[in-house]
């Protein structure tokens, strides 16, 4: 199975190629140019560098969303352009699921993404042990809420807590203050998006054949986007 996984949802840009229970290649960059500007040129030298046969891909994963309005239109764009011209499916990966899904074995994992306003792109993740090794558990799954809303629910559990993603920075000051549970933040290398763990979330779906086709994806922005929120305001005056 070979999967090709996007995601630029956030502040990075991310692509990786997954190859069964292998990552052939991955490319993360977080710095100032736009997604327009490095997502296609990363996704091809990681197959120039693998000497990756785009033929020989099953189906192209992106994080659905939420995250950047631009950013994930970017992504999407890329990823349906892939799957039309190689006739492939897209498999659409919740993007806080996949942020979280990079602190295996933690039982207690909340991704936090900035969405403004004192709102994060949020949820509650875990790990239980199962018997062939740990099995990944959603707890509350990803929505828009306030900060202080998803630390509520997090001291009513009464477990530590690991937080990452760029809200974490956004709201440090919020968290350390409301925090009641023992908590840590996730280090540099695990607490952003990574295309990686889009792709190998991917192919559990694909296994159990949750995708679509080219034509069908949309992203999921989860909530209206600004522009969008202040002309309905408008309109209620």
């Amino acid at each position: 199975m070979r999967i090709v996984a996007i995601d630029s949802s956030g502040l990075v840009a991310s692509v990786a190629i997954l190859e069964n229970d292998s990552i052939l290649a991955t490319y993360s960059v977080n710095y100032k140019k736009t997604h327009s500007q490095t997502l296609l040129p990363m996704l091809q030298e990681i197959m120039q560098m693998t000497e990756f046969d785009k033929s020989t891909i099953d189906a192209i994963a992106v994080a659905k969303g939420p995250g950047s309005f631009t950013g994930l239109r970017i992504g999407s764009a890329t990823a349906k352009g892939l799957g039309l011209a190689l006739g492939k499916p897209i498999i659409e990966v919740p993007t806080v699921d996949a942020l979280a899904y990079q602190l295996y074995g933690m039982p207690l994992i909340c991704p936090m993404m900035d969405a403004r306003r004192q709102q994060v792109y949020t949820g509650l993740y875990g790990f239980s042990s199962i018997e062939q090794g740990m099995e990944f558990q959603v707890i509350e799954p990803q929505c828009a809420i306030g900060v202080e809303e998803i630390i509520e629910k997090i001291n009513k559990r009464g477990q530590q807590v690991v937080y990452l993603g760029d809200g974490v920075a956004a709201y440090e000051a919020l968290i350390k203050e409301q925090t009641k549970v023992p908590y840590v933040f996730a280090p540099a290398n695990c607490n952003r998006q990574s295309a990686a763990a889009i792709a190998v979330l991917a192919k559990s779906y694909y296994e159990r054949g949750e995708y679509v086709t080219a034509a069908e994806h949309r992203p999921d922005y989860l909530r209206l986007s600004q522009a969008e929120r202040e002309r309905m305001e408008k309109m209620q005056k």
